[in-house]
């Protein structure tokens, strides 16, 4: 099957992941083989709730070369896939202080469905991310000194 898997990078270092779940997507023709080309991007994307449903944001889905006018808007609200009882979970955490949720990474599955992996995360304060680059750094130099 096709190798993709698309990461935010940034999700570990700016947030404290409290949950993971993984949800489905509703998309259109062009926007799945936009994935299976890997032309996504999560950076800016993030979750939110309408009328108890749902919706992935700022999920940059990029254009289809050959899809001529059936092509899809990059950036469209898109609708995430879950249960009503993971929806409802979700939603009394989400409406507490302070909790987001955001995508972590968009795979295809081994049937062939593009899956989207969201987190409910707390945003991190300065000094924690000073304390994730501290631990990073260690753990660096911990294992150049294991080669040597």
């Amino acid at each position: 099957m096709s190798n993709v898997n698309i990461k935010n990078k940034k999700a570990f270092f700016e947030f404290h992941i409290l949950n993971k779940y993984i949800a489905g997507i509703a998309l259109l023709g062009t926007e799945i083989k936009s994935i299976r080309n890997n032309n996504a991007n999560l950076s800016d994307a993030f979750c939110t709730f309408n009328n108890s449903e749902l919706y992935i944001k700022n999920l940059h889905i990029g254009e289809l070369q050959n899809a001529g006018l059936n092509n899809h808007i990059p950036k469209r609200d898109r609708k995430l896939l879950l249960n009503r009882l993971e929806l409802n979970k979700i939603e009394s955490k989400f409406k507490e202080k302070g909790i987001t949720i955001i995508p972590l990474r968009l795979f295809i599955n081994k049937n062939g469905k593009a899956k989207i992996e969201i987190a409910l995360s707390k945003g991190k304060k300065l000094y924690d991310k000073r304390e994730s680059i501290k631990e990073k750094d260690i753990k660096r130099d911990i294992n150049r000194s294991q080669i040597l």
